[in-house]
């Protein structure tokens, strides 16, 4: 080992002889660089392979190296770029296409990577590996069939990898057959007794069947395993807590939290648990975390109100269904916990107030829909205290989701555009991209508004003053019915409160006496689909349900509600069908059929935007994301830098993420 040390103290004066003795010390860099990468110093690993490299050009091998200990550092792009050219110096190295392909895979350019697998099979269809990561990948691009054909090869080779099942089973049930799944789980259980992955895969498996015992003696078995193993602590939880045993499930989520001290969920889930003990105070502890991890999340702030009035605290109760109200204006079920409140305190009058809206709430669900999507912050019987699931999201937004698809990824959609009511100081500098139309001009001079803008960011008008402006607008409604721009700026004060179904519904009147006005159609798509986006991201927290394939990759499996952008997409067809040539209106409805899954249509109308306004960024910004989520990273790529180009700050994050060598 001091000579190891010796050799990389003195490595930078060696370099300076290197070229004379080449051959002589090239097995020795080799070594060091290995030694370096078997010891996980992946820096000093490359330093080494450098000096390497400077000497002898030539030595594949050495690239090769290099992107593997790039790889280990995530510097997927950098990886990508060396395995590139140890391919190019040595066209039939087999490994390196396997790596190159791995890599690829996880920047999510799935087309690259299933050839480059293609090419190592047809160099060495011999070796086993190339099919068990081509069956990752294609799980991973939703090739099921295709994937466990792979698995399957891989296994008449290599019988003894318990990933293998697990990723051949998770295919299964996205087939939607579970009994191979459980087949597959089982018999990755029975390849490695000691993987906690196959047995909390079982167990999951078994608890969506309600098969609780089943379930329970597979996440026992995981802890057993591995006592640090978060997600069994948590399945188990839910199991205990399903079947009435809410002492072991808080047991669970102190260790959960334990793991884990961040844990939103852990202290959401144990503060439902201890109101459950009659464990108020801590209860009431837990649930504070939460408002101060998550303070825009609804059921913290219904939840902590039901406990505080079953406490008596009436006070801190109505303060809290007042915040669940604010953050949601359409919310029927707490209009009538804080209905009983004002009662037990004496205000008459407030709380038939709230009793009636929350009556003309449900009764306007019900008479709107002819399903149950949007109504289950109306539905009188809905309970909020269940126990989350363990992949579940206290926030989040339905434009998140599309990019939930990419293992993981945080990337956004850029919002939706509409006319907003925003003070100049910074809406004004995003407004510099937008592009006037002669029509938009007219529209704007007519509504008469100083604050009226186009834009897809928050306004920053304070809360209390929107209030106040959609008082004046209501006043002046009274004089005026009639008056389709003071309906309109009602409109746009309602949703910016979120009274969504009330906004809707003003939005619907001004279109009854103006139906001819497109920008009408566009403000009302754009509130349709806030609504859709509130509802569902907290609903959709009780029904997801996470897959894993391997411990870095993760796939998820929804089974919640369906919400459709289908009353919204009209909306913006009726606009474009009166005004063909606006390019806000082809924009919105490429985000909302990419919200629908709907990506072809959704670049078609990207870029038709584009065309109707060229230095539209945000369209080349959303047509990138669509077009990687299409797994074309290259021309993806190419569309962000352009957004970048023209403004958009978050486009150098993404192709920090995603952008490859020009040369692959």
């Amino acid at each position: 080992m001091q000579r190891l040390s010796r050799i990389i103290i003195t490595l930078a004066a060696v370099v300076m002889t290197l070229t004379a003795a080449a051959q002589y010390n090239r097995e020795y860099f080799f070594w060091v660089g290995r030694k370096c990468m078997m010891n996980k110093d992946y820096q000093e690993a490359i330093r080494t392979l450098n000096i390497l490299l400077r000497a002898d050009p030539e030595a594949y091998e050495g690239y090769f190296w290099r992107g593997i200990a790039k790889y280990q550092l995530n510097d997927l792009l950098g990886a990508d770029a060396d395995f590139t050219i140890a391919l190019e110096k040595n066209p039939v190295f087999t490994t390196a296409y396997t790596y190159r392909a791995i890599t690829r895979s996880r920047l999510g350019n799935y087309d690259d990577a299933l050839r480059d697998f293609q090419e190592a099979i047809d160099l060495r269809p011999d070796l086993p590996n190339p099919y068990y990561s081509r069956g990752v990948t294609r799980l991973l691009n939703q090739q099921f069939r295709e994937a466990i054909e792979d698995f399957d090869l891989f296994i008449r080779q290599e019988n003894k990898v318990a990933d293998a099942y697990l990723n051949r089973g998770v295919c299964y049930l996205y087939l939607k057959d579970t009994l191979k799944a459980y087949d597959n789980f089982d018999l990755a259980v029975r390849t490695n007794r000691e993987n906690p992955d196959s047995y909390n895969r079982r167990g999951t498996l078994y608890m969506q069947q309600r098969r609780f015992a089943e379930a329970e003696a597979d996440f026992d078995k995981a802890i057993s395993c591995d006592s640090a193993y978060l997600p069994s602590y948590f399945n188990r939880a839910l199991v205990y807590s399903d079947t009435n045993r809410p002492l072991q499930s808080l047991d669970d989520l102190d260790k959960v939290i334990a793991l884990d001290s961040s844990s939103s969920l852990g202290y959401y889930n144990r503060a439902i648990v201890r109101s459950q003990i009659g464990d108020y105070n801590r209860a009431l502890d837990d649930y504070e975390r939460v408002a101060r991890y998550s303070p825009e999340n609804v059921l913290v702030y219904y939840n902590r109100g039901s406990l505080q009035a079953y406490l008596g605290n009436d006070a801190a109760a109505l303060a809290d269904f007042s915040r669940a109200i604010s953050l949601y204006p359409d919310f029927a079920n707490a209009y009538l916990q804080r209905s009983d409140i004002y009662y037990r305190m004496g205000d008459m009058r407030q709380a038939r107030r709230d009793r009636d809206l929350a009556s003309r709430k449900i009764a306007a669900y019900k008479a709107r829909l002819s399903d149950s999507t949007y109504s289950i912050f109306a539905d009188t019987t809905q309970h909020f205290d269940r126990l989350l699931s363990f992949d579940s999201k206290l926030s989040g937004s339905s434009f998140d989701r599309i990019a939930s698809r990419e293992n993981g990824s945080d990337l956004k959609l850029i919002p939706l555009f509409k006319f907003t009511l925003s003070r100049s100081d910074s809406t004004l500098t995003a407004l510099r991209r937008v592009y006037f139309t002669p029509r938009m001009v007219d529209f704007k001079r007519h509504v008469n508004n100083e604050l009226l803008t186009l834009s897809h960011e928050e306004s920053n008008v304070a809360t209390d003053s929107l209030v106040l402006l959609d008082r004046q607008f209501a006043e002046a409604l009274r004089r005026d019915d009639r008056s389709w721009e003071l309906l309109f700026q009602r409109a746009i004060t309602q949703s910016l409160v979120k009274q969504y179904t009330n906004s809707v519904n003003t939005y619907s009147q001004a279109i009854e006496i103006n139906p001819a006005n497109p920008f009408l159609y566009l403000n009302r798509s754009t509130t349709r689909a806030e609504m859709i986006d509130f509802i569902s991201s907290i609903d959709n927290a009780y029904q997801r349900i996470t897959i894993d394939t391997d411990p870095a990759l993760r796939l998820q499996n929804d089974h919640s509600r369906s919400y459709n952008y289908d009353e919204a997409i009209a909306d913006l067809n009726a606009s474009l069908k009166l005004y063909p040539d606006f390019a806000y209106s082809y924009y919105n409805r490429a985000n909302l059929m990419a919200l629908s899954g709907k990506l072809p249509e959704a670049y078609e109308d990207y870029t038709r935007a584009i065309e109707l306004n060229p230095q539209f960024a945000e369209a080349y910004y959303n047509r990138g994301l669509v077009q990687i989520f299409m797994k074309d990273t290259r021309k993806g790529c190419l569309d962000i830098s352009k957004a970048g180009e023209l403004g958009i700050r978050q486009a150098y994050e993404v192709l920090r993420q995603h952008a490859r060598p020009e040369h692959d």
